[in-house]
Order: structure tokens, then C-alpha cells, then sequence
């Protein structure tokens, strides 16, 4: 067995040794879609916040993959980006042995219950989802149905594992409020007379995490589907290409730095990034930064980012060189994963009343029709 395969084993040994009964916890779902490379912004802002749900929640995180396919992808891209995306998981900190991590793909149930539910869901609720309006408005006629329909995938994701937290961001609460709404309304239409099939998820409100802004507009955030890479690090970015980004990132010809100004966009996020990757206070950076010139805190915020994500490609490539580990931890993840959502998927199936596979049918025999009554004739009088 390679290291990694000995270290989770020695791990999962150890959480054997309580002869206490676990108590029950409550169940965390989140996930990332596959495209592009995961960039400081999505490590810092929910990655990064995921690690720490691992010591007080039950979780399952996947890779999108299905989002992934509402706009145009390479196929051998996408295949590339799901594995990426699987690893850089693991490397920043997702533990196999604490937490479930699968490719949505790999649990069919997701497919299967997402059409149920478009099947009771009516079309205005989903004409009303904003992201759906933007985009619609961008690509007109020829938006994807997938673009308008994800938003039922997505509570499908989530209520397939009886879900009682999901981290939500502002962008984000309209997509929980609609799976809400879609449990309800199977619950009222399915599940008047017998157990309700779905819990309904709550929003999981995490710490303020740093909102990190593109470095070429700091009005905007850090984001996979900007044109420009300068506009984001990367987490696999080598050093001197981090370094390159930092230099060139878009500043102002004030001297010195502050934070808050909101004339200032560019300096507030570079001081979120360089407090985020440091872990020092607000106010000992003011102090640090203090009367610096950019061409002074450019290559140390540089060295700080650095040195910060040397851990994770450290880790990234001992986990890309054991091809096999990351196979095992995909399966185990998606066999624990489908042995939840295939129970909470057979429930809805026999809740919209689906003939079980295997089942004894039961089949009613149309009566028989009785008999007229043969009314007596009167006989003639004579």
C-alpha cells in the first residue's frame, strides 16, 4: 500500500477507539463545479471554511460535475477538471476519513430525482431565478435549457442526502429558498397521508471569510469565467507567475495603502488577500503596511500568498503522483454517497406511486356484471 493509503487507514483506525456511540450530526452538503482551475477566491471564501465544518458536521462534498455541461465544455477538459478539482479538494484540507468526497456523476440518483421533480415544479418558479435572467438576457434564443432547469438539479443535490445544512452566499439564498419550496410542494401533493420523504435545508451562515476581488477590477470578484487569468491566482499557479499577477494586478497612484475607502477598491482587497493568507489582524497590517508605496507591498504580499499555497501544491502532487488513491477515495465517496440519495430516491418513487422494481404486482379484477333482474310479465286478461 502507497503512504496515503497507510495514513487514512492508521486515521480510520484510530477513530475506532471510543466504545462511545457517536452522537448524531447534522449533515453538510456543498460542492464546486469542474471547470476552469479552483482560484484563491473559492479556496478562501469556501474551501478554506469547508476544512473547518469537518470537526462538527456530517459532510458530503462533490464535484458538479452535471452543472458543468449547462454551457459549452470540452469533453476532455471536463474530465481533466473533475479529477483537479477532486485533488485540490483533498490537498486543502478535505479529509477522506472525515468527509464524503464523489463526483455527482457517479451517484445516478441525482438524475433521476431531478426529473421527478421537474415533473410537479411549475415553470414560473424557475422563471423567476435570477441567474437565469441574466444569462438568458446575454445569450437570448439560444440559452441552454440546462441554464433554465439547474436550479432543480441543485435541490435535488441537496435534499437526496437529507440535507440540514447547505453554506449558502448572498448569490446563492434564492437557489436554497427555491429547494425549500420544491420539498414543500412534493410534501402537499405526495405525502399527505405517510411520512414526509425530503427534510428541508437550512442555511448554513459561515464566518464573514474574506471577499476576494479580481485583480484587475477590484469591484468584482475573483471568478474561473473572467477572460483574463491576470485577473485571478490560481491554486496551482507556480510562484513566479503568482509574483507576476501580484505585480501587475491594478492599483491607484494614491501613496500608501488604506482599507475600506471605497474610492480605494483595488488597496481594500489586496489587504483582505494579504490578511486572509497571513492571519494577522486588521489593524497589525495597517500598522505593517503603513506608508508603503506599492512597489513595497506588492512582493510581499507576494511571498505571503507563496507561501501560503506551498502546502497545497505540496500536497496536490504527492496526491497526483498516487493516481490510485484518489480512484479509491472517489469510489468510497460516491458508494457512501449513493447508498443515501438511492434510499431518499426509492422513497419519492413510491411516494408519486411508481411500481417498485422486483415488487409482487397487485392487480385489480374488473367485477363482473351481475345479472338483470327478470321482472315477471303480467299475464293477459281474458
Amino acid at each position: 500500500p502507497s503512504p496515503l493509503h497507510l495514513r487514512s487507514r492508521v486515521r480510520a483506525l484510530a477513530g475506532t477507539a471510543s466504545d462511545e456511540a457517536p452522537v448524531p450530526r447534522k449533515r453538510v452538503l456543498s460542492g464546486a463545479q469542474p471547470t476552469g482551475t479552483i482560484h484563491l477566491g473559492n479556496y478562501l471564501g469556501a474551501i478554506r471554511q469547508w476544512v473547518a465544518l469537518q470537526e462538527d458536521y456530517d459532510n458530503f462534498f462533490c464535484v458538479v460535475d452535471l452543472h458543468a455541461i449547462t454551457m459549452p465544455h470540452s469533453p476532455k477538459e471536463l474530465t481533466e477538471a473533475t479529477y483537479r478539482t477532486a485533488a485540490l479538494y483533498l490537498a486543502c484540507g478535505i479529509d477522506p476519513d472525515k468527509s464524503r468526497v464523489f463526483v455527482q456523476s457517479h451517484v445516478g440518483a441525482h438524475a433521476e430525482l431531478t426529473w421527478l421533480l421537474n415533473c410537479m415544479t411549475p415553470i414560473n418558479w424557475l422563471e423567476k431565478m435570477i441567474q437565469y435572467k441574466e444569462k438568458a438576457l446575454k445569450q437570448g434564443e439560444s440559452v441552454a435549457v440546462g441554464i433554465f432547469d439547474y436550479p432543480v438539479l441543485m435541490a435535488a443535490d441537496i435534499i437526496l442526502y437529507q440535507t440540514s445544512l447547505v453554506p449558502v452566499g448572498e448569490d446563492q439564498r434564492q437557489h436554497l429558498e427555491l429547494t425549500r419550496d420544491i420539498a414543500r410542494r412534493f410534501h402537499d401533493m405526495y405525502c399527505k397521508k405517510r411520512r414526509r420523504v425530503f427534510r428541508e435545508p437550512e442555511a448554513l451562515i459561515l464566518k464573514e471569510g474574506a471577499r476576494i476581488m479580481s485583480l484587475t477590477d477590484g469591484t468584482s470578484k475573483m471568478s474561473k469565467s473572467a477572460e483574463s487569468e491576470m485577473s485571478r491566482i490560481n491554486l496551482l499557479d507556480p510562484p513566479d507567475l503568482v509574483a507576476r499577477k501580484i505585480k501587475k494586478c491594478k492599483t491607484d497612484a494614491v501613496r500608501g495603502l488604506s482599507y475600506g475607502d471605497p474610492e480605494r477598491p483595488e488597496a481594500t482587497n489586496l489587504i483582505n488577500i494579504y490578511q486572509a493568507v497571513t492571519g494577522k489582524g486588521q489593524a497589525e497590517i495597517l500598522e505593517e503596511v503603513n506608508g508603503m508605496s506599492w512597489g513595497e507591498f506588492k512582493p510581499l504580499l507576494a511571498d505571503a500568498v507563496v507561501a501560503h499555497l506551498e502546502p497545497i501544491q505540496a500536497r496536490y502532487k504527492e496526491i497526483a503522483s498516487d493516481p490510485e488513491y484518489l480512484r479509491q477515495v472517489l469510489s468510497d465517496g460516491a458508494a457512501a454517497a449513493d447508498e443515501v440519495a438511492r434510499k431518499t430516491l426509492a422513497d419519492a418513487y413510491d411516494a408519486m406511486g411508481f411500481a417498485p422494481r422486483g415488487a409482487t404486482p397487485v392487480l385489480t379484477l374488473p367485477e363482473e356484471p351481475k345479472p338483470k333482474k327478470q321482472t315477471p310479465q303480467k299475464q293477459p286478461q281474458a
